[in-house]
């Protein structure tokens, strides 16, 4: 049963037929013609130690935090993968962990442990909604070489109804705040990722739908290429991360997001696709990373090698950390964000060299134009 939330997003049926076309979806989404909607069905929780058929051809799973799975292909029983990831939430909102799993291919599925839920979830196949927006460089006047290919979140297929109750009103009311740190995830996946544009779609889904975020909770996302992703929505202009109107210093305000649980609020949330516990990002990647870091401290005159007494703007909790920190860093600060190991072994190992090149850029890079 395809469930009521999923509405099909607007498709008159669900071709769950058609056999997976993960790659089709990438030149589409780029080019700006056209994006698939996301079709999904909510099992709920399923029994451990059984194969289980698919309701639709997947992209993705969402499973509880906790749990292990292993899938199905024409090459047979994959693999047992725990349901691992970067944990996220709102501020003052308990949620229960879900981790996105790629499971494009995949022909059963089989869950160990107890009280596993699961969503199915197809970024690819669903029936096409027309975009005008396409791939294009981010609003900088700055040497091509430094400045990231971009899809905003018209080009990559954001379906800005999920932001939405079925009356119409927003499920969640804009907050932008002065922006103190800059925040380093991965997004986790033990598998690569083949489809990056369809693997966004994926995780805004498992955010914004089947955790209730209410939108995705990161302000930036970064794919092996180096291409740039607008996150959480912010205003209707084309510079992503801040709102439509400067702070009382004349600063750009950032939208609250949801990628550290109880410490979002003056927060920005960079997150690499990938795993990086055993290997480190593409040389791409870190090159818009440390550009994306550069140009968001420059507008937001933050120093890449301070520290800062953070206090959040909400509820007033506080963690003293580097001004550039990583998702497991706030953890240490203050253990009420959560342990985690985002960005992974790889990518943290990297971060004090990341910050050295960040401040050596921000000589170079002028900031980021605001409104």
């Amino acid at each position: 049963m395809i469930s009521r939330r999923s509405l099909l997003r607007g498709a008159t049926g669900l071709a769950v037929a058609a056999p997976l076309s993960v790659a089709a979806s990438r030149p589409a989404a780029a080019a700006g013609a056209s994006v698939p909607t996301t079709l999904s069905s909510i099992r709920g929780v399923v029994p451990s130690g059984v194969a289980i058929a698919p309701e639709l051809a997947l992209t993705h799973l969402s499973v509880t935090a906790g749990g292990s799975v292993r899938l199905r292909t024409r090459a047979g029983w994959q693999p047992w993968r725990e349901a691992s990831g970067c944990p996220g939430g709102r501020d003052g909102v308990a949620a229960q962990p879900r981790m996105l799993i790629p499971a494009a291919g995949a022909l059963d599925y089989e869950v160990r442990g107890e009280g596993v839920s699961v969503v199915e979830i197809n970024t690819v196949d669903g029936p096409t909604r027309t975009v005008a927006a396409r791939q294009t460089r981010l609003p900088m006047a700055v040497p091509t070489q430094m400045c990231p290919q971009y899809l905003s979140r018209e080009a990559w297929g954001a379906d800005e109804s999920y932001r939405f109750n079925d009356d119409g009103t927003p499920k969640l009311t804009l907050g932008f705040f002065k922006v103190q740190t800059l925040t380093v995830h991965h997004s986790g996946e033990d598998v690569p990722v083949t489809d990056p544009i369809a693997h966004v779609r994926g995780i805004y889904y498992n955010q914004a739908m089947t955790q209730d975020f209410g939108d995705i909770g990161y302000q930036l996302l970064i794919d092996a290429d180096g291409r740039v992703y607008e996150g959480a929505y912010s205003d209707p202009d084309k510079t992503p991360v801040f709102g439509p109107a400067p702070g009382s210093d004349g600063l750009p305000l950032a939208v609250n997001g949801a990628h550290v649980g109880g410490f979002n609020g003056g927060n920005v949330g960079i997150c690499l696709l990938g795993n990086f516990m055993q290997a480190p990002p593409t040389a791409a990647a870190l090159r818009s990373l440390k550009v994306m870091l550069a140009r968001l401290a420059v507008t937001t005159k933050l120093d890449p090698l301070a520290t800062t007494e953070y206090v959040n703007p909400i509820s007033g909790k506080k963690a003293t950390l580097a001004t550039i920190p990583t998702h497991q860093d706030w953890h240490r600060a203050n253990p009420d964000a959560g342990a985690t190991l985002c960005p992974g072994d790889k990518l943290y190992a990297l971060m004090p060299g990341i910050r050295k090149d960040v401040a050596a850029l921000t000589k170079k890079l002028p900031a980021i134009p605001v409104r």
